[in-house]
């Protein structure tokens, strides 16, 4: 069978349109062909539409989705950001009675109470299915009236396609992780540099900074792993030169449900002409923020109210990260409105050293594993030579809030696989990081206006880096966005009203986010997925995850069944999220509430990271229950459809 791109012309009436609520929804997977590059390619299916149709479905019922599998594997569907059991999550090798997925042939009734509204989606959990097309909306209708007034909605789905197989791109980054970054900076770039730098010693940095990335073997432009070399963006299936339309009349209220379904794309959204006011953040009420744009990470959901009063059209913008392609639909008072240009894109994002200043305070604490862990060599930048994992038997459990790595020691960056990282020709020495500065507070300010650079959203001190340079705030994002514009930030986050479970945290676990960026492996705290123990929480507490990323990658971490909650400062009204974005070299506290018994998924939300390690079994147990201590076979918990 042939399914041409342009069958997201019914998909947008199935999202713009809520359809009749039922308990009862019936999907079947399948394999179809979509052309959306000139070539006709196999693509996932559900209920023969690409994406899949939304489903829709109300606060209070029970929801009872029967799925069949036509596929020629296992595949599974998982319900992201629904709070549900165990049993009912829907990721293969995690959840009891489901862990090889349903097999072709086969169909499998997902059953469980519907406790929440907002905006979600579902896909499957492998790379293969998820990439190539099972992922599409789901909207819960709250009970009551929501707290804020539309007049009409639309679902905007944003995603990418690749006309190869996610298998050979996964392939290709473990033969050359840039394989795909092709904004590499060319000896044109530098010459133009050298040509524009009003002196000396301008140019003198110029060629400094040159070196000291040739030495790390690493590229400042590799913003994202997998570009527009590879990637078409798509809203609700539609390219960017034919966008679907999304219609309002003058003077409504809109509610627009933006969802992230990359794989591995962060959008950065903007409306030219209007504003948007975010009113929910991961299904979440917030209290209503109005912003000119706002990132969204794999995996978010944002809703935003938006109020055009003109009769014409408003594009909806979605500029990856890294700038290499497009994103958009439009909103529109009619659907035969001509196709607008795009407009030129923001210049494409440079790392600078300050983004390598890898200081994320104090390592060392526990880990929540049942025995004490080595991390794998190759993983992590050892100070010292001193073993995070073993460190020399010490009781883990006994290390909670204590710093184990002294400062001052020399980082072997090589060791994380960024090279001969040559710090003497950087000009640090042996890397003293009191010398550096970063026992001291950054300057206020160096972040822009409202954006204070002395804390990070935990509370935590955010310090200079080398040569005073400020280490990047946690939950600020640079859009490129005109100056005078509002860029949503996490400190944004307030819920509308204050969550009845807030209390201090009970103890604290650390979570480092670790990789080698010239193998392509991923991991967290040292150790691949298949390689590591569980993490293991008590039913009943409120656990924090101090996240600190070691990487120069985003990730946005995704635990399921549970609410994480983002220290930003806030305290009872610090939001609840299903995906909490960590950046680049940053340190981010988050709390867990540990309310749902059973093993589950908690892993890094692009996908190649996820296939590549980064994820682990997070068990939560009853006090006093056993609690299994072996590591886990890769054969018993990746689902099929991952691949090594």
């Amino acid at each position: 069978m042939r399914l041409v791109a342009g069958i997201a012309l019914a998909l947008a009436a199935t999202l713009s349109v809520a359809p009749a609520l039922a308990q009862r929804v019936d999907l079947t997977l399948e394999e179809r062909t979509v052309n959306m590059n000139g070539t006709d390619r196999p693509a996932v299916t559900v209920n023969g539409q690409f994406p899949g149709p939304l489903i829709r479905l109300r606060e209070g019922e029970e929801a009872v989705i029967r799925v069949t599998n036509r596929l020629d594997r296992s595949s599974s569907i998982h319900w992201h950001g629904l709070i549900l059991p165990a049993a009912m999550d829907g990721a293969p090798g995690f959840s009891p009675g489901f862990m090889h997925g349903i097999g072709p042939g086969e169909t499998f009734e997902y059953r469980f109470p519907v406790v929440q509204s907002g905006t979600y989606w579902y896909h499957a959990h492998n790379l293969d299915h998820e990439q190539r097309g099972l992922y599409a909306p789901i909207v819960i209708d709250k009970r009551e009236a929501e707290p804020f007034r539309y007049d009409r909605e639309h679902v905007v789905q944003l995603s990418e396609w690749t006309d190869e197989r996610p298998l050979r791109v996964l392939q290709n980054l473990k033969r050359d992780p840039g394989y795909y970054n092709w904004n590499r900076r060319t000896l044109v770039d530098l010459i133009r540099d050298l040509n524009r730098a009003p002196d000396g010693e301008a140019r003198r940095a110029i060629i400094r900074d040159r070196v000291d990335w040739g030495n790390m073997r690493m590229d400042p432009t590799d913003i994202a792993d997998v570009t527009g070399a590879t990637f078409r963006y798509l809203v609700n299936g539609f390219r960017p030169e034919a966008p679907g339309t999304l219609l309002f009349r003058p003077g409504e209220r809109v509610r627009l449900r933006l969802i992230n379904s990359g794989a591995m794309t962060y959008f950065d959204v903007r409306i030219p002409g209007l504003k948007m006011t975010v009113v929910q953040a991961d299904g979440n009420n917030i209290q209503p923020v109005v912003v000119d744009e706002l990132r969204v990470a794999v995996a978010e959901t944002y809703d935003v109210i938006v109020e055009p009063r003109e009769d014409r059209q408003y594009q909806i913008l979605a500029e990856p990260m890294d700038r290499t392609g497009w994103a958009r639909t439009r909103l529109a008072t009619r659907m035969d409105a001509p196709v607008e240009p795009l407009p030129p894109h923001r210049p494409r994002p440079v790392l600078t050293m300050a983004d390598m200043m890898m200081n994320p305070g104090p390592t060392g604490l526990d880990r929540g594993t049942p025995l004490p862990e080595r991390d794998q060599p190759g993983h992590v930048a050892p100070m010292g030579g001193m073993d995070h994992g073993s460190m020399a038997g010490m009781d883990h459990g006994q290390m909670q809030g204590q710093a184990a790595a002294p400062a001052g020691q020399a980082m072997d960056h090589a060791a994380m696989g960024h090279g001969s990282m040559n710090h003497a020709a950087m000009g640090h020495g042996s890397m003293d990081h009191a010398a550096m500065g970063h026992g001291a507070p950054a300057q206020a300010g160096a972040h822009g206006p409202g954006t204070p650079a002395t804390t990070t959203a935990g509370g935590m001190q955010a310090h200079a880096g080398h040569g005073g340079m400020a280490m990047s705030d946690p939950v600020v994002h640079d859009t490129g966005a005109p100056p005078g514009a509002r860029v949503l930030s996490y400190r944004d986050l307030r819920q509308l009203r204050p969550d009845p479970e807030s209390r201090p945290y009970d103890r604290i676990i650390e979570v480092r986010l670790t990789g080698n960026m010239e193998r392509y492996i991923w991991s967290m705290n040292g150790n691949e997925f298949w390689r590591a123990q569980p993490i293991v929480a008590r039913l009943g507490e409120r656990l924090r995850i101090r996240f600190i990323n070691e990487t120069m990658m985003n990730h946005p971490m995704h635990l399921h069944g549970m609410w994480m909650v983002p220290d930003l400062g806030n305290g009872a009204f610090n939001p609840r999220k299903h995906v909490v974005n960590i950046k680049p070299a940053t340190t981010l506290d988050v709390d867990v509430i540990v309310d749902a018994e059973g093993d589950w998924a908690f892993h890094c939300h692009l996908l190649y990271h996820m296939e590549s390690g980064m994820m682990r079994i997070f068990r939560v147990a009853r006090d006093g229950a056993p609690v299994a201590s072996a590591q886990q076979p890769r054969q018993a918990v990746m689902p099929a459809g991952h691949n090594h």
